[in-house]
């Protein structure tokens, strides 16, 4: 089993700046990716980006340029730089860590709000 802990969420005005962070623990040596997903208001959890321990990364195309994920994998922990914040970025973000037999974690959630 793994466990996730998310922390850095809040409120910000449009053009502001956040950061993410989740911390795995348990059986971490069986991560391969970790990443981030959102869920806004009625609408379905989407991806926001990913990276394998690799460093390899994927990015959702309405973040690109804009957010930057980044793992410890010493400290098993992974990061999301969130910058030029828009209202439309307000959502629950989830953390995920995904294991070499493809089961998926989560994390409980940390809301970010984007509004002035």
């Amino acid at each position: 089993q793994v466990q996730l802990v998310e922390s850095g969420g809040g409120l910000v005005q449009p053009g502001g700046s956040l950061r993410l962070s989740c911390a795995a623990s348990g059986a971490t040596i069986t991560i391969d990716a970790m990443g981030w997903y959102r869920q806004a208001p009625g609408k379905e959890r989407e991806l926001v980006a990913a990276i394998t321990r690799g460093g390899t990364t994927d990015y959702a195309g309405s973040v690109k340029g804009r957010f930057t994920i980044t793992r410890e994998n010493a400290k098993n922990t992974v990061y999301l730089q969130m910058n030029s914040l828009k209202p439309d970025d307000t959502a629950v973000y989830y953390c995920n860590a995904r294991n070499l037999l493809e089961k998926h974690y989560w994390g409980q959630g940390t809301q970010v709000t984007v509004s002035s």
